[in-house]
């Protein structure tokens, strides 16, 4: 069995970084797979309510503002993917460690206690790193969604935490917001933009 794992959110200047590890079964419709950019919002989210309903094994992982702040986005990127995986185990019981592989999208792989490797463009090559990446993005998407109802001000629904000259000047504006990332840096926005 292989486990594709991959993460959402590494380039936002707020909110958490997510990851997913899918496991997909002999049946699954690969054919509606893609690296979830490529997507549309509207296919994604058909996309993401067959690989819950019909993939044998999931999970998500989160790393927080704070953690990234505290270890690198990097650091943290892989420990929501090793969260991501072992929620996914957790939620099989009992798996069958020496037929397990991890196939993770990048050229790093966190640490697992079953052969990893790093791919990179495996998001667009592997269909259950498609459907990590569909998860981690739709998870976080709608986690920013949330927060969007907490600090309205920063308009978390329409750029998810993401710099976009918008996001960036509402920053400036409003100041970080609780789930900035303080370690990334705002540049200033002009009038020239």
């Amino acid at each position: 069995m292989l486990a594709g794992i991959d993460e959402a959110g590494r380039g936002p200047l707020a909110g958490p970084v997510c990851a997913a590890s899918v496991i997909l079964g002999p049946d699954f419709p690969v054919e509606i797979l893609n690296d979830s950019k490529k997507l549309s919002a509207k296919k994604r989210e058909a996309a993401m309510v067959l690989i819950y309903r019909k993939a044998p094994a999931w999970g998500i992982g989160w790393a927080s503002a704070a953690e990234i702040d505290e270890i690198n986005i990097l650091k943290a990127s892989l420990l929501a993917m090793r969260r991501a995986f072992f929620d996914m185990t957790g939620r099989m019981g009992n798996f069958p460690g020496g037929a397990l592989e991890a196939l993770v999208d990048g050229i790093y792989v966190p640490e697992l206690p079953i052969p990893a490797r790093a791919v990179i463009k495996a998001d667009a090559k592997y269909p259950e790193v498609m459907a990590a990446s569909i998860l981690a993005k739709t998870a976080r998407d709608r986690m920013m969604e949330r927060y969007a109802w907490l600090y309205p001000e920063y308009g978390y629904d329409l750029h998810k935490g993401y710099p976009t000259k918008e996001h960036r000047a509402r920053i400036i504006k409003y100041g970080p917001s609780p789930i900035q990332r303080m370690s990334f840096t705002v540049r200033r926005i002009d009038n020239n933009g």
